[in-house]
């Protein structure tokens, strides 16, 4: 623990002491002006309905479940990274307790709430599914509270509200957040045209789709439209029953457009997006229904794995609006250990992030495959 680092979220109940995974960066805060916005909304609920029954909805790094620990939380994220931050932050504060488990959109939360929390997300349609999903979690008298930064709020977001939910208050902006108070609407889920959306894979025949929260949902993005023609090239110095892993996958369609080279692979679609790992899923059992595929909803490469004889990669570059390469790095330490001996990573990135000189501290091998204005194709290996 020596090397975390920390930060005191001040409450009215007392304080935590808060560490954000994945960064050495002190200036990065394990929580923001929103979550205190909804923990004190939330304790003033529940000093008058003590007994209310409460779900967090995309706790980050752990602020909300532990701040409201007292009350006994259900907690669900599409984050996988909400499991490792609520156990560290945890420990980190003698007196919480993480939940014992952790819901996800693979395994949503059966029951209803009387108070549920929502840290507003970034994706209008996310929010959309987010709203309807909730409308079906809360009790009829429930009421929802829900908050975000302003300048990270989705657009439209107050239409979106409005066309969801029981829009009961909206506060005054707050240290730049702002929280949203809801009573239970009448929209669900059920026959809602934005639960799925996606694209035809140029000349494939294949229709890839993918949930709200997922990257590049419509449209094949401009990074993995440049990596595909070097797929092949890699994949012929592959076994037909090599072992691949999407990692990062989004709708998995590196791992389909690899399953069309050589149905044969052995592949592991992964993902820290649970509804990332559902979307890649159904695609697979669409198009591909004998593929010997592992789905696996965690937050880079799960340590039980065995070894990689290629792996391939569009890492993500933000995160809760934080612009950088700090995931790609990570990424790119756990690639590395999990490659075969003759394994290779193929991946594609932000050309402005300078991945050239990051992999250098990773893999003694680089090789820069294409690029354009804006992104570049790299493949390394360590032997």
């Amino acid at each position: 623990m020596s090397n975390v680092t920390t930060a005191v979220l001040e409450l009215s109940s007392g304080s935590l002491t808060l560490s954000r995974p994945g960064t050495s960066d002190a200036s990065l805060r394990a929580w923001s002006a929103a979550d205190e916005l909804l923990l004190k909304e939330a304790f003033a609920h529940l000093d008058a309905v003590p007994d209310a029954q409460v779900l967090v909805v995309d706790d980050q790094y752990g602020a909300l479940t532990l701040g409201l620990s007292a009350w006994c939380p259900d907690v669900v994220a599409d984050s996988a990274q909400l499991r490792a931050a609520l156990t560290l932050n945890a420990e980190l504060n003698p007196g919480s307790s993480a939940p014992g488990h952790v819901y996800s959109w693979g395994q949503p939360p059966p029951g209803q709430y009387d108070l549920i929390l929502l840290r507003i997300p970034r994706e209008a349609d996310y929010l959309a599914w987010l709203l309807r999903w909730i409308n079906g979690a809360l009790t009829p008298g429930g009421v929802l509270l829900a908050a975000g930064m302003i300048k990270h709020l989705p657009d439209r977001s107050v239409d979106v509200f409005n066309a969801a939910v029981d829009v009961r208050n909206v506060s005054r902006a707050v240290k730049k957040a702002r929280l949203i108070t809801c009573g239970r609407g009448d929209e669900t889920l059920d026959h809602w045209s934005g639960v799925w959306k996606g694209y035809e894979l140029d000349g494939s025949g294949i229709r890839v789709i993918a949930m709200p929260a997922v990257f590049a949902r419509e449209k094949l993005d401009q990074g993995t439209r440049l990596m595909l023609p070097h797929l092949q090239t890699a994949l012929q110095a592959c076994s037909p029953d090599a072992r691949v892993l999407d990692l990062a996958c989004g709708n998995g369609v590196l791992g389909l457009s690899a399953l069309m080279a050589k149905p044969e692979l052995e592949i592991t679609f992964s993902d820290v997006s649970s509804q990332a790992v559902l979307s890649a899923r159904h695609n697979t059992a669409a198009a591909f229904p004998s593929a010997r595929a592992l789905f696996v909803h965690a937050d880079g490469v799960a340590s039980d794995l065995e070894p990689f004889d290629l792996i391939l990669l569009n890492p993500p570059f933000h995160e809760g609006g934080v612009v950088g390469d700090h995931i790609a790095l990570r990424l790119f330490e756990q690639a590395s250990r999990s490659l075969s001996a003759r394994g290779r990573m193929l991946m594609v990135g932000n050309r402005h992030l300078g991945y050239h000189k990051s992999l250098r501290r990773f893999f003694p091998h680089i090789r820069q495959l294409d690029a354009n204005p804006r992104f570049v194709v790299f493949e390394a290996w360590r032997h």
